[in-house]
C-alpha cells in the first residue's frame, strides 16, 4: 500500500502516533514540522519524512489510504488536493469549512473542529476514557493493543542520574507548571538520590538520551513524558489542565491527576490554585515508588 500521513505537531503528539508504523505496512509518507524530522528519519524502511515545506513533493503521487490528524485550514486545504483511494481525518468541505471523515468522529468530535462546537467538544474530551491510540486505531479499523511508540536512537549525553525533572511547559499551557518541583528534588536529594532538571537542548535526540539517563523522570503533559513512555524510562506524570485519559501507560507510568482537574480542563489561562492543587507528598511518595 501507499500511505501518506499528515501530522506536524506538537512534537509529542507526533510520538504518540508513531505506534501507528506497527500497523501500517508499506510505503508510508509522513509530512510533518521541519523540527520533528529528526524522529522520524531514517526510522524504518519504506518510511519518507517530509517536512510541512515540502509537502508539494508529495502531491504528485496517489495514494491507497491518507490520514490527515491536523485540524489546520492549511492540512485541509492541502489534504483536499491529494489523490486517494480512503482519507481518514479532517478535511474542507463543500462549503469551505473544515470537517473530518465520519470514521475519524471519535477523535475529531473532541477537537477544535469538532461538529459540536467547542465548549461540548471539551466537555467530550472530559468525559473519554479512551487513550488516542485507541481512538485512532478504531477509526482505521485496527485494533490498539499495546503496540509501542517507534523512536530513533537516542544521541549520548553525560546528563544521568536517578530522577529527571522537567518542570517547565510551553507558553500555551501555563498551568502545567506545577508549583512545587523545587521542592520536590530537594526532598529526593535529601535522601541521597541524584536529580537533573532537564535543560534545553539543541537537538531533540539530545534530549531524548536525557531522559533515557534516568530512572523516573518527572513531568507534566509534555514531550519529555512521551520520550520516557518510549524510551522505557518509568514516569511519574502530572495532569493539571488536561486528561490523563488519552495517555496509555504501557505498564510503566503513574498518573497523578489535579482534584481540581474539571475547574481548569483545557483552560490556557494562569490561576495558580491550578499549579498547587496535587500535593508535594503525593508527588514524593509516586517518585519513590517509581525508583523501587
Amino acid at each position: 500500500m501507499n500511505l501518506l500521513i499528515i501530522k506536524l505537531g506538537a512534537t509529542g503528539d507526533v510520538v504518540r502516533t508513531t505506534p501507528l508504523l506497527e500497523i501500517l505496512h508499506g510505503d508510508v509518507t509522513w509530512i510533518t514540522a521541519a523540527k520533528n524530522l529528526p524522529l522520524l528519519k531514517n526510522l524504518r524502511p519504506r518510511l519518507h519524512a517530509l517536512a510541512w515545506e515540502q509537502r508539494d513533493s508529495a502531491a504528485t503521487k496517489t495514494y491507497d489510504l491518507v490520514i490527515n490528524l491536523e485540524d489546520t485550514l492549511e492540512s485541509c486545504q492541502f489534504a483536499q488536493t491529494l489523490k486517494c483511494g480512503q482519507f481518514f481525518g479532517a478535511f474542507l468541505g463543500a462549503d469551505g469549512q473544515m470537517t473530518y471523515s465520519d470514521d475519524a468522529r471519535g477523535w475529531f468530535d473532541m477537537s477544535l473542529i469538532s461538529r459540536f462546537g467547542k465548549a461540548p467538544a471539551d466537555k467530550l474530551k472530559l468525559a473519554n476514557r479512551r487513550t488516542y491510540q485507541d481512538l485512532i486505531f478504531d477509526g482505521l479499523k485496527f485494533k490498539f493493543k499495546g503496540e509501542k511508540y517507534v523512536l530513533p536512537a537516542p544521541a549520548k549525553t553525560n546528563l544521568y542520574g536517578d530522577v529527571a525533572i522537567s518542570p517547565k511547559a510551553g507558553a500555551v499551557w501555563p498551568m502545567k507548571n506545577w508549583a512545587y518541583y523545587a521542592d520536590l528534588k530537594c526532598e529526593l536529594e535529601a535522601r541521597g538520590l541524584v536529580v537533573n532538571l532537564l535543560p534545553e537542548r539543541a537537538t531533540l535526540l539530545e534530549h531524548l538520551g536525557d531522559v533515557k539517563n534516568h530512572r523516573v523522570l518527572v513531568s507534566g503533559d509534555s514531550l519529555p513524558m512521551h520520550f520516557g513512555l518510549g524510551i522505557g524510562t518509568r514516569c511519574v506524570s502530572l495532569f493539571t489542565c488536561t486528561g490523563p485519559w488519552e495517555i496509555f501507560n504501557y505498564g510503566i507510568q503513574t498518573q497523578i491527576t489535579s482534584p481540581l482537574l474539571a475547574e481548569f480542563f483545557f483552560q490556557r489561562g494562569m490561576d495558580e490554585r491550578a499549579i498547587k492543587a496535587i500535593p508535594l507528598e503525593e508527588v514524593l511518595a509516586a517518585t519513590l515508588a517509581q525508583l523501587k
